[in-house]
């Protein structure tokens, strides 16, 4: 059943038409894939040759779905900030993981082409928008073994040294060389052919001050991946550690430095945070919808749950959640994508909220459903564990609460 009722009577129809085209791939193609890939024991099939994540890879290519934020000149969808929430809420109703999978691949070629370098740009930026077997796939390397969400936190306290990062870029002559090691969380990890790489450009002006961000090609020596992390959720979402062992790059990948700052696109919508809002919005409706359709039919009592008050109650909550998603990730969207300076509190906002309400809205559903919720039969146990893991991944919520805060408070 479907649920969504659009509340903006003003919408054009062309966002309506990208609404059903979307929902059609996400409902035959993406929870498909999803599903057959969750289900490999081994994460290292699920990349394999022949594995059905290939055949959605290059569906989706052709389609434009990797590339939403490209014009359509380019053969990208050109969607603007109420489309891309639309994008991303309809690809997270079909599937998480693989949603997350589209979204990560083309940030380091959206980067390269904020640049503006146009011999950059037509060596990386057009074979990428030309794909149309998923040939080039991106990721966004931030993660360390013994840095997480501190990554996030060294905002609050920019010169702290300690909080600096391993991965380490020197500069030399025209290039830099770059040495660390990248952990397991980076999504695309070890299938990916190009990375934008946050690290340490110079370490002597703290976590903040010193970081850099670089892109680097994948088959350059001295680039080597490790396995594919085996995970409780979001498993079609391939992940797995990157090593740098003297990676030499031009001094020009380096595209943002303690000496270069970042150009004025960056953070344009919102960043990965107001991503993940909007791709959990539509976990969290995929959920409530499960739920809904279950208690029609599902008879306790001697008549369908959905006539037992407490139930009702229940189900209306979750519908008010869900609706309360939609509504803030798209502002959230909206406004970062138009704003000159986006309001990066609005963005961890949308993605606290948004996955804190998927994982309530999804459990929720899971009781309603009973035993049957638990068993793998019925796809509600797998949006639980997809939930679940959004909690913690793009930093964890608790930490990205107390950025949020200081952003806030430090408010002109």
């Amino acid at each position: 059943m479907e649920t969504y009722i659009e509340l903006d009577t003003h919408l054009p129809e062309q966002y309506r038409t990208l609404k059903e085209n979307l929902h059609k791939f996400a409902r035959e193609v993406m929870r498909p894939t999803a599903a057959a890939l969750d289900r490999l024991a081994d994460p290292a099939a699920a990349i394999a040759p022949g594995s059905p994540l290939w055949d959605f890879m290059k569906q989706a290519a052709r389609l434009g779905y990797n590339k939403a934020g490209f014009p359509t000149t380019t053969g990208g969808l050109g969607l603007d900030g109420i489309g891309h929430q639309i994008y991303l809420e309809e690809l997270g109703w079909g599937s998480a993981d693989l949603a997350l999978t589209l979204g990560v691949s083309s940030m380091p070629f959206a980067a390269l082409a904020g640049t503006g370098n146009l011999e950059l740009i037509q060596k990386y930026v057009v074979p990428f928008l030309q794909d149309r077997d998923a040939k080039y796939i991106g990721c966004w390397p931030v993660t360390e073994p013994q840095h997480g969400s501190d990554w996030v936190t060294g905002q609050l306290d920019p010169a702290r040294s300690d909080l600096a990062g391993h991965v380490i870029a020197r500069r030399d002559g025209d290039s830099y060389v770059i040495s660390g090691q990248k952990s397991a969380w980076v999504s695309n990890g070890t299938i990916a052919t190009h990375g934008l790489v946050i690290l340490i450009a110079d370490a002597s002006r703290g976590s903040v001050l010193g970081r850099g961000t670089a892109f680097v090609p994948f088959d350059l020596p001295g680039v080597t991946k490790g396995k594919p992390l085996n995970k409780i959720g979001q498993r079609a979402l391939n992940q797995g550690e990157i090593f740098f062992d003297e990676v030499r790059i031009p001094a020009s990948f380096m595209l943002i430095s303690p000496d270069k700052p970042a150009p004025p696109a960056t953070g344009r919508g919102g960043g990965p945070n107001a991503m993940m809002g909007a791709v959990f919005t539509g976990v969290a409706r995929a959920a409530f919808e499960i739920a809904l359709d279950y208690s029609k039919q599902r008879i306790q009592g001697g008549k369908p749950i959905s006539q037992h008050q407490l139930v009702q109650k229940r189900l209306f909550e979750m519908f008010t959640k869900v609706e309360a998603c939609r509504l803030l990730s798209r502002a959230a969207i909206t406004y970062n994508t138009d704003a000159a300076v986006p309001a990066m509190e609005y963005s961890i906002a949308s993605k606290v909220f948004c996955t804190e309400a998927a994982f309530d809205v999804a459990s929720e559903a899971l009781q309603l459903l009973g035993g049957n919720g638990l068993s793998k039969e019925y796809p509600i146990e797998k949006l639980f564990r997809d939930a679940r893991a959004a909690l913690i991944e793009d930093g964890t919520n608790e930490v990205l609460s107390l950025v949020g805060a200081n952003l806030v408070l430090t408010r002109p």
